[in-house]
């Protein structure tokens, strides 16, 4: 063992620590100098296996995230209008009790769990839903519900898992196309900025954007189509009806591969493509070359937010998987494949099914991989139905920033019985809660993510302690296993158990299995039990959790290990285990096999499943006089609002400090210049943005990046630091209620207007 497993304060070493980023979801390698204890310098960590030595401004300022002004350190109570410090003990007794309290009095619909959706870590999700199903709830509600619930129940319908979702095998393709999604800014694949450049460049390979402003994406693609704004679908509709028409459909992929093919193609034959492009704003002869090299060259696309959060949010969705399916385009190399998982993201949650949960008051399903939408939460506390939510737990998120509709949130967590936050910081939701309970930041635990954006090979990195935490701080996961233990989820542990967590590990596996095979409660509750014994020896609910999970890894997962060089047998579980603790730096834990990914395919049919009886009629009536018509913008609101800007400056709500933003010009409202010219307006002005919801008021920008007609305000500001709020919250401008049927919001398409302030 190259690296032992701390659990003394004080062990960690001064010097140059490998880590990862955790502001987003490339996790980037980064190597930080600590000093006396403390970060003071970061690099990009070329050792990394993934990013190779690629990393963004905002990893190179993590510092700002670890150490913010209003960091907690210990267990906090609510008591009239102010918190008090409470003992960890009370504060597990008061949580448990009056959670337990809850359940026993309106029954397991009124409680719910909010996490799971960190970029930096996703280990608590694991003790979080425990901790709620133990409690006999379902309500599981994160940033995937937030964004994805559209897609990703596409996905599951297609491909038969709503974790199956398709990602661009961007190495063997031959065109890239960027659909709403602006790489150069958010990233969202490995060495993003790297990849798409390269791209641009290659003269045997396109880039192309699809996105209805100039972004930075689309200032470098080979081809950029800017299509008008909420008219994405209309846009695929007719792509697909010329490729139909010209007869450059993938004839044999879809006799071998689709199923419900015949069902659906009547809703293209006799589209009146040209009329539809011409609502688009996009020229025929534009979009029928771009069908042209769809159809007849090795394509991959990477869609984003941009068609998530657009008007039509799952229609969009709908439709692209359909052009995907009739080009050829899903699990084949080069294409959009099914990328190897050490661990989905989420489960499948058929909604058909009867017994699956649907929220009471709105009636939504969990369509993101078995997560609710955050934007019906606000309604489901409201409600003066009996089994309305009354106790909310939220673990790593910030919904009063992160969320639609922050007026509703405040409004619904003002009337919940039970608030309880898990942070590092005293958050906007933390200044709501009946609780608050200190946490561990990601860089004084161990942690890691489960996101699949590699392929065929599957990485993974365990970030380990790096500097010491404040004495009274827990890991998430630590937190819940504590309150699990006083609810009484955990069995008792024997004495015997607890002593062979000390020594060997695989001697202790073979005791801990004998034993669990007598207590009906164990094997349900593993991850608090390694939590209490392994646990307590490693100063981590996390860590054994890892362990847990490589011991029991699924037959494909250890076929995928196997394939990455290591070899089969009892113990190899615990051999990839250790790989992970001796290189801090991430590395390649398994394999896919590249030419077999149809295999990932758990539809009935064992095909890519098109038809979906739910979204037909719209699908089918889509047509352009139709949408010319709805897309008419009221008198009061004559402007679009983009809500949520990806830039250099932004990055969700972990980054506090404005400080690291100092001398940047970071949050404004973007707009046209011709639109500034017509409202009498001048670039840095103060203004006021104004929507159904609420109005913002927000320095203006005037830049030729966004589109006449648009207005783009960055998401992950208004938030309050010391006695100062930096920037606009743009979520107080978005409506709960402003979302697509499967529950997204549509923040990329609330009409709003501009005015001076």
């Amino acid at each position: 063992c190259m690296f032992r497993i701390t659990k003394k304060k004080g062990d960690i070493m001064d010097g140059w620590r490998k880590t990862g980023c955790v502001l987003c979801a490339q996790n980037c390698g980064l190597e930080i100098l600590v000093e006396d204890g403390r970060m003071v310098r970061v690099r990009p960590d070329k050792e990394n296996p993934r990013s190779e030595g690629y990393a963004c401004r905002k990893g190179l300022n993590v510092i700002y995230h670890q150490y913010p002004k209003d960091r907690l350190t210990e267990p906090l109570k609510r008591v009239g209008d102010r918190f008090e410090s409470i003992s960890w003990d009370q504060a597990i007794g008061e949580v448990a009790d009056k959670m337990k309290s809850i359940v026993e009095h309106h029954g397991p619909r009124s409680l719910a769990y909010m996490g799971g959706g960190s970029q930096g870590g996703h280990f608590e999700a694991a003790f979080g839903l425990r901790l709620l199903r133990g409690l006999g709830s379902n309500y599981f509600y994160s940033s995937a519900g937030q964004e994805f619930s559209g897609h990703w129940w596409v996905a599951g319908r297609f491909f038969g898992k709503q974790y199956n979702i398709t990602g661009p095998d961007e190495h063997a393709t031959e065109v890239l196309v960027a659909w709403g999604w602006n790489g150069m800014m958010s990233h969202q694949m490995p060495q993003a900025r790297k990849v798409l450049k390269a791209f641009s460049k290659d003269p045997d390979r396109l880039l192309v954007c699809i996105d209805p402003r100039r972004s930075e994406t689309a200032a470098i693609a080979n081809m950029h189509l800017a299509v008008r704004p909420g008219t994405d679908a209309l846009l695929m509709k007719a792509m697909i009806a010329m490729i139909l028409d010209e007869g450059w459909e993938a004839k044999e992929y879809i006799q071998q591969r689709v199923e419900g093919w015949e069902k659906i193609k009547p809703w293209f034959e006799q589209f009146d493509a040209r009329a539809a492009l011409e609502v688009c704003e996009l020229d025929y002869g534009q979009v029928r070359e771009l069908c042209r090299i769809l159809s007849t060259r090795r394509w991959s696309s990477h869609p984003d937010l941009g068609i998530y959060m657009g008007r039509r949010s799952t229609l969009n969705s709908y439709f692209f998987h359909i052009l995907g399916a009739i080009c050829g385009a899903f699990c084949v190399p080069g294409g959009n494949i099914i990328p190897g998982m050490m661990m989905p993201l989420g489960f499948h949650a058929e909604e058909r099914d009867p017994k699956t949960w649907r929220t009471m008051a709105t009636n939504m399903p969990p369509a993101a991989a078995g997560s609710f939408p955050p934007n019906v939460m606000p309604e489901e506390i409201l409600s003066d139905g009996p089994d309305r939510l009354r106790a909310v737990y939220v673990s790593a998120c910030n919904p009063l920033r992160s969320y639609a509709d922050t007026t509703a949130y405040e409004q619904a967590f003002g009337k919940l019985d039970l608030l309880v936050v898990n942070d590092i910081v005293m958050s906007e939701t933390a200044r709501l809660a009946h609780y608050v309970l200190p946490c561990r930041t990601f860089y004084e635990s161990w942690d890691g993510t489960f996101f699949p954006w590699t392929f065929p090979g599957i990485f993974f990195q365990m970030r380990r302690p790096i500097v010491d935490p404040p004495e009274q701080c827990l890991e998430a996961a630590q937190i819940f296993t504590k309150l699990a233990d006083r609810l009484g989820l955990i069995p008792d542990i024997p004495d015997e158990l607890m002593e062979a967590a000390k020594g060997n590990r695989l001697a202790f596996g073979a005791k801990l299995m004998a034993w669990a095979g007598t207590q009906p409660k164990a094997l349900p509750n593993m991850a608090f039990i390694l939590a209490k014994t392994l646990g307590a020896q490693w100063d981590s609910a996390a860590l054994p959790a890892l362990w847990g999970l490589m011991m029991t890894a699924p037959k494909a997962l250890r076929e995928h290990m196997a394939r990455e060089g290591f070899e089969p047998g009892l113990d190899q579980g615990d051999r990839v285990f250790q790989a992970i603790l001796d290189q801090p730096q991430g590395l390649w834990i398994g394999r896919v096999d590249g030419n077999d990914n149809f295999s990932n395919i758990r539809t009935p049919s064992g095909k890519i499943e098109v038809h979906i009886p739910e979204l037909e009629e719209e699908a089918a009536g889509l047509d352009a006089a139709t949408e010319a018509k709805e897309l008419e913008l009221p008198a009061e609101f004559p402007l679009i609002l983009h809500a949520g800007r990806h830039m250099d400056y932004n990055i969700n709500t972990l980054m506090r400090n404005p400080e690291w933003n100092k001398g940047k010009r970071a949050c404004t409202a973007a707009v046209n210049p011709k639109d500034a010219e017509a409202m009498g307006l001048n670039d840095g002005q103060r203004v006021k943005v104004t929507t159904e919801a609420a109005g913002e008021t927000v320095e203006l920008q005037v830049t030729d990046q966004v589109r006449p007609g648009t207005v783009l305000i960055p998401h992950g500001f208004g938030l309050i630091y010391g006695d100062e709020v930096y920037g606009v919250n743009v979520n107080r401008l978005t409506k709960n209620t402003n979302r697509d049927p499967i529950g997204t919001p549509l923040h990329r398409f609330v009409p709003c207007r501009v005015e001076a302030a």
